[in-house]
Protein backbone atom coordinates (compact mmCIF):
# COMPACT_ATOMS: atom_id res chain seq x y z
CA UNK A 1 0.00 0.00 0.00
CA UNK A 2 2.77 1.89 0.88
CA UNK A 3 4.75 1.64 -2.45
CA UNK A 4 1.36 2.44 -4.14
CA UNK A 5 1.21 5.63 -2.64
CA UNK A 6 4.19 6.62 -2.94
CA UNK A 7 4.20 5.40 -6.62
CA UNK A 8 0.94 7.88 -7.27
CA UNK A 9 2.84 11.12 -5.43
CA UNK A 10 5.93 10.06 -8.08
CA UNK A 11 3.23 10.49 -10.55
CA UNK A 12 1.92 13.67 -9.55
CA UNK A 13 5.21 15.18 -9.12
CA UNK A 14 6.05 14.10 -12.79
CA UNK A 15 2.73 15.78 -13.81
CA UNK A 16 3.57 19.22 -12.23
CA UNK A 17 7.25 19.09 -13.49
CA UNK A 18 5.82 18.87 -16.75
CA UNK A 19 3.19 21.13 -16.71
CA UNK A 20 5.96 23.65 -15.50
CA UNK A 21 8.30 23.12 -18.09
CA UNK A 22 5.93 23.77 -20.79
CA UNK A 23 4.82 27.17 -18.95
CA UNK A 24 8.04 27.97 -19.07
CA UNK A 25 8.59 26.77 -22.76
CA UNK A 26 5.77 29.15 -23.99
CA UNK A 27 7.24 32.08 -21.97
CA UNK A 28 10.77 31.22 -23.51
CA UNK A 29 9.43 30.95 -27.07
CA UNK A 30 8.36 34.81 -27.10
CA UNK A 31 5.53 33.88 -29.19
CA UNK A 32 1.86 35.38 -29.91
CA UNK A 33 -1.03 33.89 -29.97
CA UNK A 34 -3.90 34.34 -32.56
CA UNK A 35 -5.75 37.17 -32.68
CA UNK A 36 -3.52 40.00 -30.47
CA UNK A 37 -5.02 43.17 -30.09
CA UNK A 38 -3.94 45.96 -28.28
CA UNK A 39 -4.69 46.91 -24.72
CA UNK A 40 -5.77 50.18 -25.59
CA UNK A 41 -9.16 49.51 -26.69
CA UNK A 42 -10.01 53.07 -28.10
CA UNK A 43 -7.34 52.79 -30.84
CA UNK A 44 -7.02 48.85 -31.27
CA UNK A 45 -5.19 47.36 -34.29
CA UNK A 46 -6.40 43.97 -34.50
CA UNK A 47 -3.70 40.96 -36.14
CA UNK A 48 -5.81 38.72 -38.11
CA UNK A 49 -5.19 34.88 -37.10
CA UNK A 50 -1.85 33.66 -38.54
CA UNK A 51 -0.60 36.98 -39.65
CA UNK A 52 3.12 37.85 -38.33
CA UNK A 53 3.76 40.98 -40.85
CA UNK A 54 0.95 43.21 -41.07
CA UNK A 55 1.39 46.38 -43.43
CA UNK A 56 -0.85 49.55 -43.33
CA UNK A 57 -2.12 51.11 -46.26
CA UNK A 58 -1.41 55.27 -46.07
CA UNK A 59 -5.52 55.54 -46.01
CA UNK A 60 -5.81 52.94 -43.20
CA UNK A 61 -3.12 54.11 -41.14
CA UNK A 62 -4.63 55.84 -37.50
CA UNK A 63 -2.25 58.10 -35.48
CA UNK A 64 -0.81 56.17 -32.16
CA UNK A 65 -1.33 57.53 -28.54
CA UNK A 66 0.87 59.62 -26.50
CA UNK A 67 3.91 56.96 -26.60
CA UNK A 68 6.27 57.93 -23.44
CA UNK A 69 7.95 56.74 -20.65
CA UNK A 70 10.92 56.79 -18.46
CA UNK A 71 14.60 56.39 -20.65
CA UNK A 72 15.97 52.58 -19.01
CA UNK A 73 19.03 54.09 -17.53
CA UNK A 74 17.17 57.05 -16.02
CA UNK A 75 17.95 59.72 -18.07
CA UNK A 76 14.63 61.64 -18.30
CA UNK A 77 11.49 60.74 -20.04
CA UNK A 78 12.13 59.39 -23.93
CA UNK A 79 8.95 60.76 -25.92
CA UNK A 80 7.79 59.82 -29.75
CA UNK A 81 6.16 63.08 -30.01
CA UNK A 82 10.25 64.69 -29.61
CA UNK A 83 10.74 63.39 -33.14
CA UNK A 84 8.21 64.88 -35.58
CA UNK A 85 8.43 64.08 -39.26
CA UNK A 86 10.71 61.46 -38.43
CA UNK A 87 9.95 57.60 -39.29
CA UNK A 88 10.16 55.94 -35.94
CA UNK A 89 11.15 52.11 -35.70
CA UNK A 90 10.16 51.06 -32.04
CA UNK A 91 11.09 47.75 -30.84
CA UNK A 92 9.65 45.75 -28.06
CA UNK A 93 12.02 43.95 -26.68
CA UNK A 94 13.35 42.16 -23.26
CA UNK A 95 16.70 40.72 -22.44
CA UNK A 96 15.32 37.35 -21.48
CA UNK A 97 14.09 36.56 -25.13
CA UNK A 98 16.38 34.94 -27.28
CA UNK A 99 15.11 36.11 -30.60
CA UNK A 100 15.12 40.03 -29.30
CA UNK A 101 18.97 39.43 -28.23
CA UNK A 102 19.71 37.74 -31.76
CA UNK A 103 17.88 40.87 -33.65
CA UNK A 104 19.47 43.93 -32.22
CA UNK A 105 22.86 43.51 -34.47
CA UNK A 106 20.02 43.82 -37.20
CA UNK A 107 18.41 46.26 -35.97
CA UNK A 108 21.73 48.72 -35.27
CA UNK A 109 22.75 47.84 -38.66
CA UNK A 110 19.66 49.21 -40.12
CA UNK A 111 19.75 52.01 -38.06
CA UNK A 112 23.41 53.10 -38.67
CA UNK A 113 22.08 53.33 -42.46
CA UNK A 114 19.07 55.10 -42.28
CA UNK A 115 19.52 57.68 -39.90
CA UNK A 116 20.30 60.17 -41.92
CA UNK A 117 17.03 59.68 -43.95
CA UNK A 118 15.37 60.64 -40.87
CA UNK A 119 14.48 57.48 -39.49
CA UNK A 120 14.74 57.52 -35.42
CA UNK A 121 14.85 53.84 -33.62
CA UNK A 122 13.66 53.34 -29.94
CA UNK A 123 13.27 50.28 -28.10
CA UNK A 124 10.60 49.67 -25.32
CA UNK A 125 11.67 47.40 -22.88
CA UNK A 126 8.84 44.84 -21.88
CA UNK A 127 8.19 43.09 -18.55
CA UNK A 128 12.19 42.82 -18.10
CA UNK A 129 14.31 43.44 -15.01
CA UNK A 130 16.03 46.84 -15.16
CA UNK A 131 19.45 45.62 -14.11
CA UNK A 132 19.60 43.35 -16.31
CA UNK A 133 18.68 45.33 -19.83
CA UNK A 134 20.88 47.90 -18.70
CA UNK A 135 23.62 45.52 -18.65
CA UNK A 136 22.37 44.27 -21.70
CA UNK A 137 21.88 47.58 -23.92
CA UNK A 138 25.40 48.37 -22.61
CA UNK A 139 27.52 45.50 -23.37
CA UNK A 140 26.47 45.63 -26.99
CA UNK A 141 26.34 49.79 -26.94
CA UNK A 142 23.13 50.09 -28.23
CA UNK A 143 22.89 53.57 -29.98
CA UNK A 144 19.21 54.45 -29.45
CA UNK A 145 17.40 55.07 -26.41
CA UNK A 146 14.96 52.36 -24.98
CA UNK A 147 11.78 53.23 -22.67
CA UNK A 148 11.72 50.93 -19.18
CA UNK A 149 8.11 49.49 -19.44
CA UNK A 150 7.43 46.50 -17.19
CA UNK A 151 3.94 47.09 -17.16
CA UNK A 152 3.10 48.15 -20.95
CA UNK A 153 1.50 51.23 -20.57
CA UNK A 154 3.90 52.88 -23.00
CA UNK A 155 3.05 49.88 -25.23
CA UNK A 156 -0.87 50.63 -24.72
CA UNK A 157 -0.58 53.99 -25.95
CA UNK A 158 1.49 52.95 -28.82
CA UNK A 159 -1.45 50.69 -29.97
CA UNK A 160 -0.22 48.14 -31.76
CA UNK A 161 -0.79 43.72 -30.70
CA UNK A 162 1.27 43.16 -27.33
CA UNK A 163 0.94 39.69 -27.11
CA UNK A 164 4.25 38.72 -28.45
CA UNK A 165 7.92 39.76 -27.65
CA UNK A 166 9.75 40.85 -30.29
CA UNK A 167 7.96 43.42 -31.96
CA UNK A 168 9.08 45.81 -34.39
CA UNK A 169 6.74 48.42 -35.81
CA UNK A 170 7.88 51.10 -38.49
CA UNK A 171 5.72 54.61 -37.76
CA UNK A 172 5.70 56.40 -41.00
CA UNK A 173 6.53 60.47 -40.23
CA UNK A 174 2.86 61.64 -39.09
CA UNK A 175 3.77 59.18 -36.57
CA UNK A 176 1.18 56.04 -38.57
CA UNK A 177 1.78 52.18 -38.01
CA UNK A 178 2.91 51.52 -41.62
CA UNK A 179 4.29 47.95 -41.14
CA UNK A 180 4.58 45.44 -37.94
CA UNK A 181 6.33 42.47 -37.24
CA UNK A 182 5.21 40.10 -34.51
CA UNK A 183 7.94 38.36 -34.61
CA UNK A 184 11.82 38.70 -35.12
CA UNK A 185 12.87 40.21 -38.22
CA UNK A 186 15.82 40.19 -40.57
CA UNK A 187 18.43 42.66 -41.33
CA UNK A 188 16.88 42.69 -44.74
CA UNK A 189 13.43 43.21 -44.70
CA UNK A 190 13.50 45.92 -42.16
CA UNK A 191 15.93 47.91 -44.41
CA UNK A 192 13.87 47.37 -47.03
CA UNK A 193 10.60 48.69 -44.72
CA UNK A 194 12.09 51.72 -42.71
CA UNK A 195 13.50 52.66 -46.62
CA UNK A 196 9.72 52.09 -48.26
CA UNK A 197 8.16 54.01 -45.00
CA UNK A 198 11.07 56.84 -45.41
CA UNK A 199 10.34 57.77 -49.58
CA UNK A 200 6.73 58.20 -49.22
CA UNK A 201 5.38 61.59 -49.29
CA UNK A 202 2.76 60.99 -46.43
Amino acid sequence: MAGLRRAGRGRRVVAALCAVIASVTVLTACGVGTDAVSADRGNQFVSPDGKTVIEYAPADRRAIGDVQGEELFGNGTVKLSDYPDTVLVVNVWASWCPPCRTEFLPLENVFAETKDKGVQFVGIDFRDSRNTAKDFVADRKVPYPSIFDYGGATLAALGVPVGVVPTTVVLDRKHRPAKLFLRAITEEELRDAVLKVAAENV
